[in-house]
């Protein structure tokens, strides 16, 4: 299926491993030009020169941390300077290790760091680059989050709470980004085969309670992204697609 978005532009956050990258594989085999951003400029450069040439697209980067909202404001005056953007994934860093349950989570600095992980570079990234999407009257925004704001999982308090402020905000984006033209959406996955995949608390009872029986692969989640952020994806926003196999028994 053509997804009808060769040559546009688009800003992965977190592009160089795990989700991120898995994302920007599946858009640059669409035709998407790629603006990456991470915090390690080695990786950063060696997989943006990596996926232009495997692509035959165009690829730049731009180093950051999006916890720090400087960085995310200068991102934004370069990647607009450099053209702007069509589609934005927002894919943020990860909570403290180990996960734990809510009243094991007793150390305010593990708090502390989950909230700027979580949250609030959620919202540097929404507060300032979001708004480039505007103006064209055509745009995908879509956020890669966690099954737990749905049906919080054992030992991921901070990942749960802060989370669901990151769908909070999504769902106010929608009324405004919505008349220019931009759907916003998320995709909220669980156990999925990730550089992290081997650190998960009790993996096998986590795969055992996924009806499906297996890990998502990353690909599968690209590819869900992707399609989010296609053509054919125009009439679906506001909506929050639990990349789990099934884990998730709620009925809405």
């Amino acid at each position: 299926m053509d997804l009808g978005i060769a040559g546009k532009r688009a800003l992965v956050i977190g592009g160089t491993s795990g989700l991120g990258l898995a994302s920007a594989e599946a858009l640059a085999a669409e035709g998407v030009n790629l603006a990456l951003s991470a915090r390690n400029t080695d990786t950063l450069a060696e997989v943006t020169e990596r996926l232009a040439g495997e692509h035959g697209i165009t690829a730049e980067s731009y180093a950051g941390d999006v916890t720090k909202q400087d960085d995310v404001k200068r991102m934004r005056a370069e990647v607009e300077a450099s053209g702007g953007i069509d589609i934005l994934i927002l894919n943020t860093p990860r909570p403290p290790s180990p996960m734990r349950d809510f009243f094991d989570e007793t150390e305010d600095e593990r708090w502390q760091v989950a909230y700027h992980n979580q949250l609030e570079s959620a919202l540097f990234v929404l507060r300032h680059l979001a708004p480039l999407l505007r103006g064209k009257g055509w745009g995908r925004l879509v956020a890669i989050t966690s099954a737990s704001v749905k049906q919080p999982m054992p030992r991921h308090a901070v990942s749960s709470i802060f989370r669901a402020g990151v769908h909070a905000a999504l769902k106010h984006l929608v009324d405004e980004l919505g008349p220019d033209g931009v759907t916003v959406n998320a995709v909220a996955p669980a156990t999925v085969i990730t550089p992290t995949f081997a650190n998960y608390h009790n993996l096998d009872a986590r795969v055992a309670a996924i009806p499906l029986k297996r890990p998502g692969k990353g690909e599968e989640l690209g590819a869900t992204v992707a399609f989010l952020s296609s053509e054919h994806a125009g009439f679906i926003t506001g909506e929050t697609i639990q990349f789990d196999g099934g884990m998730t028994r709620a009925l809405l």
